[in-house]
C-alpha cells in the first residue's frame, strides 16, 4: 500500500495540470434568488429554524475542546453523547449557504460571530487543532502513535470522531467559498496542517486501517484544499484518505455496496469525483459514474432516496425497504445531489438533470415542515406510515444538519453556462444575475406545465439560450414574445440562437403525462408521477407517536404503529393498464382519483404531490395483483403481516447487530468482534465478546437471530452468565430473563474459549 501512494504522489505531481475538462460552469449562489414557489416558503422556513438554534450551545463543544469557558451548555441529543460539534460544522455551512442564498442580515451576523468563536477555539489550541469531539486530544494522540482501534461506526472509543471533525472542515471551506470569508481559509488550511502532523507518522496501510470508520468526505474537502493553495501534500492528504476498499472494486465496476451503510460511502465517493477532476483521473472518474449509475437506477425509490436502516438493500428485493419504517435518508439524497451536479459539470449530460430534478422535488422538497419547520430523517415507504419532524432544541441528527443546508442550495443548479451560451436546467420560479444580464423566471409549476423567461439586458447580443427537454414531457412548444419559434436539439436541450434584446420573453409549454414506475427489482409495486412529481395518498393522521421529535436518541424514528400491509390498498388488474387505475380530478391540478382497489373503502383515494403531504401517514407505493393472485395473496400476506405485528409488540427493545446507528443507540462496545452483511443482512459475530445496553421495561424474553451455524453464544446479562445458546435451524435462539430483571441491563454475547460465534443479526428483549 505504500508503494501504491507514493506512486500515485508522483503520478499528481506530473498531471497536476491535467485536469478534468469542466464542460458546463454552473452559477455561485449568490447569483440566484428564488421567486414564490414551495422552495422560496421552504427556504424562508429554515431562515427561522437557523436562527432558532442557539449559536452558543452549538459552539459549546468547541470551546471545551479549545480549554475555553463555554457561554452555554451542549445540546443534548447526539450533540451530548459523543457526537459533540457535528452540527456546528452544518450549521457553519448552512449559515455561509444562505448568506449567498438571501442576503439575510441577521445571518451574516450569525455566520460573523460563529466564526470569530471558531478563530478564538482554534488559536487557543495553537496548532490549528478545531474539533467538538469530547476529549479529542486524547485520541489524536493514540492515533498518531500508530495505536488505531477502528469500527464502522467508532475510532478509539469515540463515535465516528472523523465523520465529525469532516464537518468542521466542510463548514470552513463553505464559508470561504460560498461566503467569502478569508479569514475561513487560513483556519481551514491551519486545521488541515493539523491533520498533515497527525498522520505524518502513520503508514497507508495504518491509515486505511483507520478509514474502517465512518470518516464523511475528508477526502473530499482535502482535495479541496489542494484546490485552494496547489500545495501537493494537501493532494497526497486526499489520496491518504480515499478508502481503497470501496474504490478498488468501483475501478473494476464491481458492485459490492449491498449491506453497507449508505451514506458512509457516498462522501468517499464525492471525494474520489473531486480528486479525479482536480488531476485529470479518468478511472476515477469512470468509478464515481458506476457508483452513481448503480445506486440511481437499481438502488433508489421513485422519491430519489436510498437505504433501509441506513443501509443499501439488496438491489433484487425491495420488500424489506417497502415494509421498513425507516426508509431512504435524507443524508443520502443531499449528498447524490452533490455528486450528480459533478457528474454534469464534467459530462453534460441531461439525464443527471433529470435525475437531480426527481430528488430535489420529491425527496429534499418534502423533508421540511412547511408549517412548523423541522427536517425528517428517514421518508418510510411503508404503506400508511408517517415521517418525524426535528425541533430546534432536541434534535441533532445528521439529517438536521443537511437539513438546515439543503434549502439554501435550493437554486444551485437552475441555470448554468457553456461558454457565453446560458442553460437553463430547472424550471423554478427565480432570477438569474449574469454579467450585464438578468432572467426572470417566473411560472405556478408544477401546478402548471409552462414557464415563462424574461431577459433584463443593457445591450443587445447574440447568444444561445439552452432550455432542457425534460424526460417526461412530449411536444413541447417554445414562444419568442408570444411569436412561435425553430430551435435546434443538442443532447437533450432545446437551443434558440438569436440576438437578444432587453425584454424579450420565451414561454416554455411542456405538457406533461403520467408514469408508473416499479421499484428496481421488477416487482409488481407501483408508483406514480405526473411529470416529474410523486404522487401519494393521504392516508390518515391517527397515532402518528411522537410525530415531533424529543431528544431520545432513537427520536428521529416513527415508532408508532404500523398498519397491517393487509389493511392498505393495492390495485387488481394488469401491469400493461395500470395507469387506467388515475384519472384526474376536475378543478384540482395534479390531483388524481385511483380506482380499482383490493379495499373497496378505499375506492377514490385521491393522489397528490407528495411534497405537498406533510403530518399524516400516507402510500407512495401500490402493488398490483391480477384477481386470482388477490385471492392467494390474502392469506399469505395476513400470516406473515399477523407474524411480523405480533413479534413488533410483544418488543420491548431490539438491535440490528452490525447497523451503525441501531448499535450506536444502544452504546456498543467490544474486543475482537467485526461486523458484515451477507443476503442484505448486516450482522456482527466475535472472537472476544460485544456489548450493549438494552432497556428492559417488564421483558421475560431475550430472543437472537442471526445465520445457522454451530458455533456457540455465551450470553451474560450485567457481568453474571445467563446461559450458553445454539442457535437453531431457522437461525433462532431464546433465553429466559432473571425474574428480577429491570431497568436498562448490560448484554455481553461472547465465543467460547479460542471459538467464534455466529454470525448474529437481530438482538430483541420480548415480554
Amino acid at each position: 500500500m505504500k508503494r501504491f501512494f507514493t506512486f500515485v504522489a508522483l503520478a499528481a505531481a506530473l498531471s497536476a495540470s491535467a485536469q478534468l475538462p469542466t464542460r458546463i460552469e454552473t452559477f455561485p449562489i449568490s447569483s440566484i434568488r428564488l421567486g414564490d414557489s414551495q422552495f422560496l416558503r421552504n427556504q424562508q422556513a429554515d431562515i427561522h429554524y437557523l436562527l432558532a438554534l442557539d449559536a452558543d450551545r452549538l459552539l459549546a463543544p468547541y470551546l471545551k475542546e479549545a480549554g475555553l469557558k463555554p457561554k452555554a451548555e451542549n445540546y443534548t441529543n447526539w450533540e451530548n453523547t459523543g457526537l459533540d460539534g457535528h452540527i456546528g460544522g452544518h450549521y457553519l455551512s448552512a449559515l455561509s449557504y444562505m448568506l449567498a442564498a438571501t442576503g439575510n442580515k441577521e445571518i451574516e451576523t450569525r455566520l460573523n460571530y460563529v466564526l470569530d468563536e471558531l478563530r478564538r477555539c482554534q488559536n487557543a489550541a495553537g496548532d490549528g487543532y478545531l474539533c467538538g469531539v469530547p476529549n479529542g486530544r486524547k485520541i489524536w494522540k493514540e492515533i498518531a502513535e500508530g495505536n488505531i482501534r477502528a469500527a464502522s461506526f467508532g475510532l478509539n472509543d469515540r463515535w465516528v470522531p472523523l465523520y465529525n471533525i469532516h464537518k468542521i472542515y466542510a463548514g470552513l471551506r463553505d464559508a470561504y467559498e460560498v461566503a467569502g470569508r478569508v479569514d475561513a481559509r487560513q483556519m481551514l488550511v491551519h486545521l488541515t496542517d493539523w491533520m498533515v502532523q497527525l498522520v505524518s507518522g502513520l503508514t497507508d496501510e495504518q491509515i486505511q486501517q483507520m478509514l474502517a470508520s465512518e470518516h464523511g468526505g475528508l477526502n473530499e474537502t482535502f482535495a479541496d484544499v489542494y484546490g485552494i493553495t496547489q500545495d501537493q501534500k494537501y493532494l497526497k492528504l486526499a489520496h491518504q484518505f480515499s478508502d481503497q476498499k470501496i474504490l478498488q472494486p468501483l475501478l473494476q465496476s464491481k458492485d459490492e455496496l449491498t449491506g453497507k451503510h449508505a451514506n458512509t460511502q457516498i462522501p468517499k465517493i464525492i471525494g474520489y469525483k473531486r480528486i479525479a477532476d482536480l488531476e485529470g483521473l479518468t478511472d476515477w472518474d469512470r468509478a464515481a459514474k458506476f457508483f452513481w449509475d448503480v445506486v440511481i437506477n437499481q438502488r433508489s425509490v421513485s422519491i430519489g432516496g436510498n437505504s433501509m436502516r441506513e443501509h443499501f438493500n439488496p438491489t433484487n428485493d425491495f420488500s424489506g425497504l417497502l415494509a421498513s419504517e425507516q426508509g431512504p435518508e435524507s443524508c443520502n439524497t443531499y449528498n447524490m445531489l452533490r455528486l450528480t451536479k459533478m457528474l454534469y459539470q464534467t459530462s453534460a449530460d441531461k439525464s443527471f438533470i433529470d435525475y437531480y430534478e426527481r430528488a430535489l422535488y420529491n425527496h429534499i422538497l418534502s423533508i421540511l415542515n412547511p408549517v412548523q419547520g423541522g427536517f425528517v430523517y428517514f421518508t418510510p415507504m411503508r404503506s400508511g406510515h408517517y415521517r418525524v419532524y426535528s425541533q430546534p432544541q432536541t434534535s441533532m441528527w445528521c439529517c438536521v444538519g443537511t437539513g438546515l443546508e439543503n434549502p439554501a442550495r435550493y437554486g444551485e443548479m437552475i441555470y448554468a453556462h457553456e461558454g457565453n451560451n446560458l442553460i437553463v436546467n430547472l424550471f423554478i420560479a427565480s432570477t438569474l444575475t449574469w454579467d450585464d444580464l438578468t432572467i426572470v423566471q417566473t411560472n405556478r409549476f408544477p401546478q402548471e406545465p409552462a414557464t415563462d423567461l424574461t431577459l433584463q439586458l443593457k445591450k443587445a447580443r447574440k447568444f444561445s439560450m439552452k432550455i432542457r427537454q425534460p424526460w417526461w414531457t412530449e411536444g413541447m412548444t417554445l414562444t419568442v414574445n408570444d411569436s412561435p419559434v425553430k430551435f435546434s436539439t443538442d443532447n437533450g436541450y432545446a437551443v434558440i440562437t438569436r440576438k437578444w434584446q432587453d425584454g424579450d420573453r420565451i414561454h416554455i409549454s411542456m405538457p406533461m403525462h403520467l408514469t408508473a414506475m416499479q421499484t428496481p427489482d421488477g416487482k409488481p409495486q407501483y408508483s406514480f408521477l405526473y411529470g416529474p412529481i410523486v404522487l401519494a395518498a393521504k392516508t390518515g393522521t391517527d397515532r402518528q407517536d411522537g410525530l415531533f421529535a424529543d431528544d431520545s436518541r432513537g427520536g428521529h424514528i416513527a415508532n408508532g404503529p404500523k398498519i397491517p400491509a393487509t389493511q392498505m390498498p393495492a390495485l387488481i388488474g394488469s401491469a400493461d393498464e395500470v395507469l387506467k387505475h388515475l384519472s384526474p380530478v376536475d378543478g384540482k391540478p395534479m390531483t388524481f382519483k385511483l380506482n380499482g382497489l383490493t379495499l373497496p373503502q378505499f375506492e377514490g383515494m385521491t393522489l397528490q404531490p407528495f411534497y405537498q403531504l406533510y403530518e399524516c401517514r400516507y402510500q407512495i407505493y401500490f402493488p398490483l395483483y391480477t384477481e386470482a393472485e388477490w385471492t392467494a395473496k390474502q392469506q399469505e400476506l395476513a400470516a406473515a403481516e399477523k407474524a411480523r405485528m405480533e413479534l413488533e409488540a410483544n418488543t420491548i427493545d431490539k438491535i440490528f447487530c452490525g447497523e451503525q446507528q441501531s448499535e450506536s443507540d444502544h452504546f456498543f462496545s467490544g474486543n475482537g468482534s467485526w461486523n458484515g452483511a451477507d443476503e442484505g443482512i448486516r450482522w456482527r459475530r466475535t472472537r472476544g465478546q460485544f456489548t450493549y445496553q438494552m432497556k428492559t421495561d417488564g421483558a421475560k424474553t431475550l430472543r437472537l437471530k442471526g445465520f445457522a451455524e454451530r458455533e456457540a453464544i455465551v450470553v451474560s446479562l450485567n457481568g453474571k452468565l445467563l446461559g450458553t445458546v445454539n442457535l437453531d435451524r431457522q437461525g433462532q435462539a431464546t433465553l429466559p430473563l432473571p425474574a428480577d430483571t429491570k431497568g436498562t441491563v448490560t448484554l455481553s454475547l461472547g465465543a467460547e474459549q479460542g471459538k467464534q460465534t455466529p454470525r448474529i443479526s437481530e438482538i430483541r428483549l420480548c415480554k
